[in-house]
């Protein structure tokens, strides 16, 4: 039996990237761990990056985009692309020769060059951590998003790997160990410098059926997302960093901030197995204005960065809203929806990913029909930013045509339809709060002002509203496609949404007390359950008005 090589990781040979296969004869893929040159040359045959966490498939796909990126020296143009989209496979033979020339950068446990880690990294008195430290389904030292209880002693190479590329794009803000050598430690620490880079954003990552295609969509060319293409290098096409910051303090493009090194790590190996790790602070990253070199995430403008850096336009990432599902923020996702109404800047801007789609379909390269999964990723963190407290996953299918600019009424029919949802909803949970009060809950010396019970009880509703709503509005979207009569599908909605709330209405009505039927008097007026529907009922047609056979036949 030949003994292992546990004096070095090679993740250009070794299987560490987990992934999921394409699915076969209708059941799901099968589980696989691929290496890097692997993943690249059987993309065409693996459906995604499957990750211990959803910020994990994030921060893997952007190490492959930056690979990818590389290794084609571009592309460059649209033209170069689209011949990168029409062909089978990727160009596999191309992409292991640059890996090969670059291989002793991507060795986990190189003693010179260590992959995303700093060789003979240390603190003064040679400290090093447990590793709940680099893996971030363990907060504080309890389970997340995980079935590890307790310490965790060891994992292995592959997923020590993995945990370093999401370290490096999500590790929270806090107090950090201090490295010996970084002049910016004071009393053997290392003081806040914010989240890792990919922590700030608002992920969005377009997917389609295969790796490849996805990699592929979001692979735009030099000549669409303009940036000094020979500047914009990764980690393994610079000189080694040490425990300091490095001398270029800005990022020079897409690449250099999809493997942003946030931190200085090291990485300490017993045999085949990562015992403990060292995490310093590494590069900050200020999110201003960004956009032009980061395609993964929303935009929007922000007064207040304006105020303080004294620029007339400032630009900041658009973080997800953890209460809400992506679809009832669709209008920030669809570049269509972004139409100047003035000579006055944006309030916001698109993904620049979305864009680069936008572009595609309205080229007529990527057909209409197309299927696009739009998937939101994004950490939220609390406690000064210095623990995770939720991860954030969506995923939101359309029709490729909804992203084009010239498809200005089928986009407005779905904002149209998002805002119907949202009155709808509303309706609700103010019926939810009528019935409340008729029933007597106004608290004393506070006339016509809702107790928290009073608003709790309108949250709820309006909660239960969007949760009914939820899948239908997605299955709803889906099929708006080119070939859709707009006005019929509006219809459509109409009429399903109003039939959903109207059935959790008549379930409030059913359960509201015998108190509420009898009334009292609110703000001078009388208030009864019979006062509530009605108002209700008059507040669902203006916000669902298709849903009327009258409307129908005016509009």
């Amino acid at each position: 039996m030949t003994a292992v090589d546990t004096t070095t990781f090679d993740l250009v040979e070794q299987p560490w990237l987990p992934v999921r296969m394409v699915k076969k004869d209708g059941a799901d893929g099968a589980l696989a761990e691929l290496s890097l040159v692997d993943v690249f040359a059987r993309a065409h045959e693996v459906a995604t990056v499957f990750g211990d966490l959803p910020t994990q498939d994030f921060a893997l796909l952007r190490l492959l985009l930056a690979i990818l990126h590389r290794a084609l020296n571009g592309p460059r143009t649209v033209d170069d692309w689209e011949r990168l989209w029409e062909s089978e496979r990727l160009p596999a033979d191309e992409i292991a020769r640059y890996l090969d020339q670059h291989r002793s950068r991507f060795d986990l446990l190189h003693p010179e060059t260590p992959f995303f880690q700093v060789a003979g990294l240390c603190t003064t008195k040679g400290e090093t951590s447990e590793l709940n430290k680099l893996i971030a389904d363990v907060p504080n030292g309890r389970p997340f998003f995980t079935t590890r209880l307790g310490p965790i002693h060891s994992v292995s190479l592959a997923e020590a790997a993995r945990w370093l590329v999401h370290c490096q794009a999500f590790d929270p803000s806090g107090i950090k160990s201090g490295a010996d050598g970084d002049d910016r430690v004071k009393n053997g620490k290392g003081y806040p410098i914010g989240v890792g880079w990919s922590g700030r954003l608002g992920g969005v990552v377009p997917q389609a059926v295969t790796l490849r295609e996805t990699l592929l969509l979001n692979l735009i060319p030099v000549e669409v997302f303009p940036r000094p293409f020979d500047a914009d290098l990764p980690p393994w096409e610079r000189k080694p960093l040490g425990p300091t910051v490095r001398e270029e303090a800005a990022p020079t493009g897409p690449v250099d901030l999809y493997t942003w090194q946030s931190r200085r790590i090291r990485l300490v190996a017993e045999g085949d197995r990562v015992t403990r790790v060292l995490i310093c602070n590494g590069d900050s990253c200020d999110p201003p204005n960004r956009h032009r070199v980061e395609p993964h995430t929303r935009w929007r403008r922000s007064q207040a960065q304006q105020k303080r850096l004294g620029e007339a336009v400032v630009y900041m990432p658009l973080e997800h809203n953890p209460e809400r599902a992506v679809w009832r923020g669709l209008q920030s996702l669809l570049p269509g929806a972004f139409t100047p109404q003035s000579r006055e800047a944006a309030s916001g801007l698109p993904a620049g990913v979305l864009e680069w789609l936008a572009t595609l379909t309205d080229e007529e390269i990527l057909d209409r029909n197309f299927q696009v999964r739009i998937r939101v990723i994004g950490m939220v963190y609390g406690s000064q930013s210095s623990v995770t407290d939720e991860v954030i996953d969506d995923v939101l299918p359309l029709h490729a045509e909804l992203l084009r600019h010239g498809a200005p009424h089928l986009v407005g029919v779905a904002l149209s339809c998002v805002d119907a949802a949202d009155q709808a909803a509303r309706a609700l949970g103010q019926l939810a709060l009528n019935l409340a009060r008729a029933a007597g809950k106004v608290p004393p010396n506070s006339p016509g002002l809702p107790d928290p019970a009073d608003v709790a009880e309108r949250t709820r509703a309006v909660e239960l509203a969007y949760a009914e709503l939820d899948r239908p509005f997605r299955e709803w979207l889906t099929g708006l496609g080119p070939d859709i009569d707009p006005v019929a599908a509006q219809v459509a909605w109409h009429r399903r949404a109003e039939r959903i709330i109207r059935q959790l209405a008549d379930d409030l009505r059913r359960r509201a007390p015998e108190a509420a039927w009898v009334g009292r008097w609110v703000n001078n007026r009388p208030l009864t359950a019979t006062h509530a529907v009605e108002w209700f009922r008059r507040a669902l047609r203006e916000a669902l008005p298709y849903a009327h056979e009258d409307a129908r036949t005016s509009a």
